[in-house]
């Protein structure tokens, strides 16, 4: 199953719902697609959507994917790395009133660089990206917390 999920911003992201939509509608995803599309105001005819999920939903939802494909948001993001999910992620542009600037096009190119995602920076380069990722193999996630807690132990201990 491909989870898509365009998170709580009060923009839409029309551009990314419909070319996933499209994909199914035209037989490049066979998968089963589940859609959360936010404030968004295109709905979708290929697979089930809601506009927002509890912390339950949204955990059932993503706990069944293969793949998620998101927004270029931080927390869903992480999110799903943390859960060993397959990610593209494509950024929300300010050009298409998606999002107040681009900052999303920095934060996807830093998970790239940390080996966690496929970004998307296109949402013309969508069926593309969806033929890669399930071939490709990501980096565990590693929370700082975790760093710094284990950094503090080795301190205390003299290491």
């Amino acid at each position: 199953m491909i989870f898509v999920t365009v998170g709580s911003q009060k923009f839409q992201f029309n551009r990314l719902i419909q070319k996933v939509d499209d994909l199914a509608a035209s037989g490049e995803i066979t998968d089963k697609v589940f859609f959360q599309i936010g404030v968004s105001d295109y709905m979708p005819k290929h697979g089930e959507y809601s506009r927002f999920l509890d912390r339950d939903e949204f955990s059932e939802i993503s706990g069944k994917c293969d793949i998620v494909i998101t927004h270029g948001g931080t927390g869903a993001i992480i999110g799903a790395v943390k859960r060993g999910k397959k990610v593209i992620a494509v950024p929300r542009l300010a050009r298409y009133k998606e999002h107040v600037d681009d900052h999303q096009l920095q934060l996807l190119h830093q998970f790239d660089e940390m080996g966690l995602i496929l970004p998307c920076y296109d949402v013309d380069g969508l069926a593309e990206a969806l033929r890669q990722v399930r071939g490709m193999t990501f980096n565990a996630y590693e929370s700082n917390t975790d760093t710094i807690v284990r950094s503090i132990e080795r301190f205390i201990d003299g290491e």
